[in-house]
């Protein structure tokens, strides 16, 4: 049969197939209003791929906080504004709290770990990693400690430039890795074309699979130095569990859960704190008076001494820039997509059980309600009149409600001493006509910024 002949044979049923998925949508009352969708693509013609939320900031402002949008043949809510994400992910947590189906990371995780997980495996798994972070943060000192001994190793190496500048990059390979997320993306929406796609969603799994292969062996090897009364770490906590010969050590603590989990806290921890940081730094060169008061604040709190999270409460302007380098450098602007568990009525619309829920964070970070100045770098954000710190509850960029990041505590650890690390031992400026760029540049997921060269001038 002619190649033609059959495309056009695929393209009828996929257009019957979209136009009957549509209409399932379309006989529910009260169904979230959206841009209109066409065969087979859905909305993917109106979207900025490399900055998704900018797309839906958009939208939410013709349809309001609560809209639909569709990829491929999928039906998804969006949810914009900090009142809705709380409304939704507090209020209302347990209607939201499954993870939808999404092919490609079944595929990887097997629904085992922490992000991608769900049920009572999920909750187990969360339960266990909060308590245990929690035990190795504050009941005990070894986190905070590697931290500062890693911020130091940090400090050396800058020093070995000596004032020369140097470019920071995001990372390498940003093309493949565009690449990449566009096949998964693709992948996602129409797992049924996997075969005709490029090789990139392949490569992925197989990249995975190398990972995991690697990590068994790692574990298998950490085992034989287990010492179940001298647990060093959270792998250690996690292979004494499976030892306790409870029904949950081999229902729950067995090694395919240890792998997805170490590599979800991997994943979401180093790309984003780390980003956090160039952040940070580019920042700092770009508002050199904002530098300058942290550092003087640093020399009267801290003076020579090393920082130790037990500063913190003494620097309230330093917390406040920390606070806002993260609201503005919005590493996450688009949360992990959630689940309705049931056919729930939520802001006067009906989404039926399953239904993919997108919260948009991008969009609490820059609500014009809770922050005064949304679009600008403003420390005073987080500031009373008295110069005081003070919370904002649309501070939300670990997410919010029991799907929020449970390692974002372990996160603020890092950024905080890494921060004030750096700013004691240096002072950074940019090239002499350099102009800063501040606009961010998707990398995965995750919103950095665009590659900059820094000159870190020694200050001791």
């Amino acid at each position: 049969m002619d190649l033609v002949i059959i495309l056009i044979c695929v393209a009828v049923v996929l257009f019957s197939v979209n136009a009957f998925k549509n209409q399932k949508h379309d006989n529910y009352k009260n169904f979230p209003p959206g841009p209109k969708p066409l065969p087979f693509i859905g909305n993917i013609h109106i979207m900025d791929i490399r900055k998704p939320h900018k797309t839906f900031m958009k939208l939410a402002k013709e349809y309001g906080p609560v809209f639909s949008v569709q990829f491929g043949m999928s039906k998804s809510i969006v949810l914009c504004g900090y009142n809705t994400l709380k409304n939704a992910l507090m209020n209302h947590d347990e209607l939201f709290l499954e993870r939808p189906h999404t092919p490609l990371f079944s595929k990887a995780t097997k629904g085992n770990g922490i992000v991608f997980a769900t049920g009572e495996n999920w909750k187990v798994m969360r339960k266990f990693t909060i308590s245990t972070l929690r035990d190795y943060g504050t009941g005990k000192n070894t986190i905070e400690e590697k931290i500062i001994e890693e911020s130091e190793h940090l400090v050396e190496k800058l020093r070995s430039y000596k004032g020369e500048y140097r470019s920071w990059k995001p990372f390498a390979g940003v093309s493949s890795i565009n690449a990449a997320v566009t096949n998964i993306i693709l992948y996602n929406c129409y797992p049924f074309l996997a075969k005709l796609l490029p090789g990139g969603h392949q490569n992925f799994l197989e990249n995975v699979n190398e990972v995991y292969d690697f990590m068994r062996a790692t574990f298998t090897e950490h085992k034989k130095e287990l010492d179940v009364n001298d647990q060093r770490n959270l792998i250690d906590t996690f292979l004494a569990k499976q030892q306790e010969g409870k029904p949950e050590s081999s229902q729950y603590y067995h090694n395919e859960n240890l792998i997805s989990l170490v590599s979800d806290l991997f994943a979401a921890g180093m790309e984003s704190t780390a980003a956090t940081l160039r952040w940070a730094i580019l920042l700092m060169m770009k508002y050199p008076d904002i530098q300058e008061k942290v550092q003087s604040e640093m020399e009267r709190v801290i003076g020579s001494a090393h920082p130790q999270m037990e500063h913190r409460k003494h620097m309230p302007y330093t917390y406040a820039v920390i606070h806002e380098i993260l609201r503005f450098g919005d590493v996450a602007p688009v949360g992990l997509p959630h689940s309705a568990s049931q056919d729930i009525t939520f802001q006067g619309y009906f989404i039926p059980k399953g239904t993919s829920i997108i919260p948009v964070t991008h969009s609490a970070l820059r609500d014009k309600d809770y922050f005064k100045k949304p679009e600008e770098f403003y420390p005073e954000h987080f500031l009373d009149s008295d110069g005081n710190f003070k919370k904002n509850e649309a501070f939300i960029p670990f997410s919010i409600g029991k799907r929020n990041c449970p390692g974002g505590s372990l996160a603020k650890m890092e950024i905080f001493l890494f921060f004030t690390s750096l700013l004691q031992n240096f002072t950074f400026r940019p090239p002499p006509g350099a102009e800063l760029d501040l606009t961010p540049q998707l990398v995965g997921a995750t919103n950095c910024p665009k590659s900059y060269e820094i000159c870190a001038v020694p200050r001791r």
